[in-house]
């Protein structure tokens, strides 16, 4: 019986139908969410496109840190609502995503950077988000192995302790809900390259791919860093800048480190996964572009900040180093829902560095934009249209670079 289980694909292959009720462009956790959370609502003649393998994009690339700990009104409960679907994923999906809940810390290193913490502090706690200030004092006791003395060139005054945020496996959160999507009888397709986007009369009507053309009245633009060359196929211009983003790990050590810790004075963050690897990542590229090459600079800047935290990794060996595609809009926040003058033509798209903490509540949102045919209130105010409206959703202050 476990000879058999083992031999059972998780998901199925299928050829493509003549027609489908939804198109959704990329196979990683927005896209597959979206599937799911449709499935969930009884639409089930859905195909999920993707032209590399399942969540070979940024689903693949990124390091599945989670919080809930946003700075903005508009921000803070939409993501407090997708960390609350991560917490019963599990079970949800029946599929182990192993998301540990061990704290996450958001470093100041400045009287303006404590004052910042400070106010994220406060509004969180106005929206019901656990999260506080604390003191070296208190940092030292939740994290032994940090240097918190005043001997750093750049002291650590305070941090942001926010216990409910974590880190979880990207690919188990994957393949989980790519098995409740195959289980549903929604078809995912990867290695299908999507070419160009058919409309008339400002309606969308059809997709033609590398395997063929299928009819459809609804395509979900979820491809992260590759949105703004999606949405130009039905002549839609995406104020959004794709960067590179970059991480390394390190050779399997000791368990020391249970929290995730985030400097933005430093530009990195650093956490340990279950296997032992400590995780360390940068901020964005300041260069525009698509490439996933990393970089010597990059790495010795990571290793670098990365020792001013934590000196007794100065032996440790870097195992592999990759970066990702991010999809930045100019007040870092997404831009999700209808676009003007395309019908049928939704964008999960602009999640910058944030994108992986969406995912589930990005995914039910669309799903119920698309059911509904009405705009979820938890995603009004992240609508296209903010852009040429003067209300701006300024989350920059919460990136802490860019985690």
């Amino acid at each position: 019986m476990l000879q058999l289980f083992r031999k059972q694909k998780m998901w199925r292959s299928h050829e493509l139908k003549d027609r489908y009720d939804v198109v959704i462009i990329g196979a990683g956790v927005h896209g597959l969410a979206t599937a799911y959370y449709l499935g969930k609502q009884g639409v089930t003649n859905v195909a999920v496109i993707d032209r590399g393998y399942l969540g070979g994009g940024n689903s693949g690339r990124n390091t599945a840190i989670l919080r809930a700990n946003y700075r903005t009104q508009e921000a803070i409960p939409f993501y407090a609502e997708s960390l609350r679907l991560y917490e019963g994923l599990s079970r949800e999906v029946d599929f182990n995503v192993m998301f540990s809940q061990q704290g996450h810390l958001t470093l100041a290193h400045t009287d303006t950077g404590v004052d910042g913490l400070r106010v994220r502090a406060e509004a969180n706690a106005l929206l019901d988000v656990d999260s506080r200030l604390i003191f070296p004092e208190e940092i030292k006791s939740l994290v032994p192995a940090m240097d918190v003395s005043t001997d750093m060139h750049a002291p650590i005054q305070a941090a942001l302790y926010h216990p409910p945020g974590g880190i979880i496996r990207h690919d188990a959160v994957v393949w989980g809900y790519a098995r409740g999507v195959d289980r549903m009888g929604i078809e995912i397709h990867p290695h299908t390259e999507v070419q160009t986007i058919e409309t008339e009369n400002g309606q969308v009507t059809a997709v033609q791919m590398d395997r063929g053309r299928i009819k459809t009245g609804t395509v979900v633009n979820a491809t992260s860093g590759w949105c703004s060359t999606i949405a130009r196929m039905v002549k839609v211009d995406l104020p959004i800048v794709s960067h590179p983003l970059q991480a390394c790990v390190t050779e399997p050590l000791k368990p020391f480190l249970d929290k995730v810790i985030v400097s933005a004075t430093l530009h990195v963050y650093v956490n340990q996964t279950d296997r032992g690897e400590v995780v360390i990542g940068a901020e964005i590229d300041p260069y525009a572009s698509y490439n996933v090459a990393s970089t010597l600079p990059t790495l010795e800047m990571m290793a670098s900040h990365a020792l001013e935290l934590f000196p007794m990794l100065e032996e440790a060996r870097v195992l592999r180093q990759w970066a990702g595609i991010c999809d930045m809009t100019p007040d870092f926040s997404p831009i999700i829902g209808t676009v003007p003058g395309v019908k049928g033509f939704i964008v999960d798209a602009g999640w910058g560095t944030y994108g992986f903490k969406a995912g589930p509540a990005a995914g039910r949102m669309v799903a119920e934009l698309i059911v509904s045919n009405k705009t979820p209130q938890l995603i009004e105010p992240f609508a296209f249209s903010r852009f040429y409206e003067d209300r701006l959703v300024g989350e920059k202050a919460a990136a802490a670079v860019s985690h």
